[in-house]
């Protein structure tokens, strides 16, 4: 399990963040378990809203829930490393 520092994934990278309209509470309520643990241990402040996004599309190409959580590190990553290159 990752350690975290009191103020969690918040302020890790460089991108700007934005307001959502909807009850970000109630949005990662209705994730699925596994996304919801994987949001968890997340690098980033993930909103529920784009981890489903990619989810979903995962799921449409027909990937196990393992593999849907793989496709949503990679793209983590690319986010970490274009936040570093910033």
């Amino acid at each position: 399990m990752r350690r975290r520092d009191k103020n969690g994934n918040r302020g890790a990278v460089a991108l700007p963040t934005r307001r959502r309209r909807e009850d970000p509470m109630a949005a990662y309520d209705r994730l699925p378990a596994p996304l919801r643990a994987w949001l968890q241990e997340a690098a980033l402040p993930w909103s529920a809203q784009s981890c489903q996004r990619i989810w979903q599309a995962a799921r449409r190409d027909g990937l196990s829930p393992e593999a849907a959580l793989a496709r949503l590190d990679a793209a983590e990553r690319k986010t970490l490393n274009r936040s570093a290159r910033a």
